[in-house]
C-alpha cells in the first residue's frame, strides 16, 4: 500500500522540474455563499492548463525507464490528453504522434502543435473518436510505438495522484471532503487512492455530466459499460465507458457520491466563476464547483477542496454558453407564434411583453394559412417569474403559442 504513496511522491518531485504545484487557493467568494471553507485545486493553471499533463508525463517517463529505446509515443485526443502528450514529447525529446479527429477545432489543433513543436505530427482522421483511436491503434501496432491511454493506464493514474500529494503539503492536513470531476476515471482514481490510504477520514463526491455519466452507469450494472448516447458539450468529461483499471479503482464508491450536472447548468457555473471571480474554466473544469449548491447542507462549517481540472475554453464558445446558461435559468425562452396576418396584430403582440422582456429573435417561418403565420421568437427578461406573466398575456388574448425551449428536435433545426 505505501509503495503507492512512496511512488506518487517520488513522481511528485520529478514534476517539478516540469512545473511548479499548481496553487491551492482559498476562495472567499464560494466560501460565504455556501458557509464552508473552499479551496479550489486550480489544474487550469498547468502549462497546459489541465492536469493531463501529469499523467502523460509520468506514463512517459516510466516507459522510458522499462525501455530506454522507445522513442516514439502515440495516443488518441482531442483535447487536453493530446496537449500533455504534446508538452511531455517536447521536453524528453522523442517523437510523438496525435491522432485527431477531422472533426477537431483548429484553435484546439495548433495549441496541440505549439506545444509539441518539431517533436509532434498531428494526423487528422475519422469523423468521429472511435474512428480515430481506431486508426491510432493500428498506427501504433504498425510502428512498434507505445500507446498513451488517455486514463486506463496505472501509470497515468499515478501521475493524476500528485494532484492529492500537492493538496496535503500545500493544506498542512487533510481537508474534510473533495469534489472531483469524473470523464474516464483516471483523476479520480489517483487522487482516491492516495488519500484513502493517508487520510482515510476525508469524503469524496464526484461530479460527471448529465450526458456523460460513465461512473454512475458502472455502479449501476456492477460494472464499465458503454453509454448508448453521449453528450459531447462538457468535452473533457464526456465519456462513453469507464475505464476497466479505473473502475477497479472506484468499484467501492456508492451511488450516492455521484452527483451529475446538467450541461446547461453548467454554464451558469462557467459564467460565474468568469464574471465574478475572473476564472476561465472548460466545461468539465467546472464540474466540481456546479455540485456545491446539491453540497450546501453536508459541507457547512467544512474545508472542501474541489479541483477544477481544466482551462481550456475557447472564448468563440462564449455566445453557446451564455445561451445555455439563460435558458436553463429561465431567462430565455424560445417561442413558435401563430401570428394573425392582419394590421396591428404585430403591435398587439408587442403590447404583451413586460418592462423587463427583450425580443432576441424575430423571425417568420412560413404562411401556415392564409390568414396566419407561423413566427420563431427568442425573448430574453430579467426575471424567470415574468415569462408567467408574458404567456398569461397572450393567452388571454388567444394568441397560440408553442414554447419550443426545451425541444431538443426543434431547438436543433429552428434556433
Amino acid at each position: 500500500m505505501q509503495d503507492f504513496a512512496k511512488a506518487v511522491r517520488a513522481t511528485t518531485e520529478e514534476l517539478r522540474g516540469l512545473f511548479p504545484a499548481t496553487p491551492l487557493q482559498w476562495n472567499p467568494h464560494l466560501s460565504e455563499k455556501f458557509q464552508a471553507e473552499i479551496w479550489l485545486k486550480r489544474e487550469d493553471l498547468t502549462p497546459v492548463r489541465s492536469y493531463k499533463l501529469r499523467g502523460a508525463f509520468n506514463a512517459m517517463r516510466k516507459m522510458r525507464v522499462r525501455d530506454p529505446g522507445q522513442q516514439h509515443f502515440v495516443c488518441a485526443s482531442a483535447g487536453n490528453h493530446a496537449q500533455g502528450m504534446a508538452y511531455a514529447c517536447r521536453h524528453f525529446g522523442v517523437r510523438g504522434t496525435i491522432f485527431m479527429p477531422v472533426t477537431t477545432p483548429q484553435q484546439k489543433i495548433d495549441k496541440t502543435r505549439t506545444f509539441g513543436g518539431a517533436s509532434v505530427t498531428i494526423e487528422l482522421t475519422g469523423d468521429y473518436f472511435d474512428q480515430t483511436l481506431a486508426a491510432a491503434q493500428a498506427f501504433c501496432r504498425a510502428e512498434g510505438a507505445h500507446f498513451l491511454a488517455p486514463f486506463d493506464d496505472p501509470d497515468v493514474i499515478e501521475g493524476q495522484a500528485s494532484v492529492a500529494a500537492e493538496i496535503l503539503e500545500q493544506l498542512g492536513r487533510a481537508p474534510d471532503m473533495v469534489v472531483l470531476p469524473v470523464g474516464g476515471g483516471g483523476l479520480a482514481s489517483g487522487v482516491t487512492r492516495l488519500l484513502r490510504e493517508e487520510a482515510p477520514e476525508v469524503q469524496f463526491r464526484f461530479v460527471e455530466p448529465l450526458g456523460g455519466a460513465s461512473l454512475k452507469a458502472a455502479l449501476e450494472q456492477g460494472g464499465p459499460v458503454k453509454l448508448n448516447k453521449v453528450n459531447s458539450f462538457v468535452d473533457g468529461a464526456a465519456v462513453a465507458k469507464l475505464g476497466d483499471l479505473t473502475w477497479r479503482h472506484l468499484d467501492w464508491v456508492r451511488p450516492a457520491q455521484v452527483h451529475l450536472a446538467p450541461e446547461d447548468r453548467v454554464c451558469i457555473t462557467m459564467l460565474e466563476m468568469l464574471n465574478v471571480e475572473g476564472i476561465v474554466l472548460e466545461p468539465a473544469g467546472a464540474l466540481s464547483v456546479d455540485a456545491l449548491p446539491e453540497l450546501a447542507s453536508e459541507i457547512r462549517g467544512k474545508m472542501v477542496v474541489c479541483v477544477t481540472s481544466g482551462g481550456n475554453f475557447d472564448f468563440e464558445r462564449l455566445p453557446e454558453v451564455k445561451e445555455r446558461a439563460q435558458r436553463h435559468a429561465g431567462l430565455k425562452k424560445y417561442f413558435i407564434l401563430r401570428m394573425p396576418q392582419r394590421p396591428g396584430a404585430l403591435r398587439e403582440f408587442l403590447s404583451m411583453l413586460g418592462p423587463e422582456d427583450d425580443i432576441s429573435r424575430f423571425e417568420y417561418l412560413k404562411k401556415s394559412a392564409r390568414n396566419f403565420g407561423s413566427v420563431l421568437i427568442g425573448i430574453e427578461t430579467k426575471k424567470a417569474e415574468n415569462f408567467a406573466m408574458f404567456t398569461g398575456r397572450m393567452d388571454a388574448a388567444d394568441f397560440a403559442y408553442r414554447d419550443i425551449t426545451h425541444d431538443e428536435a426543434l431547438a436543433e433545426f429552428l434556433i
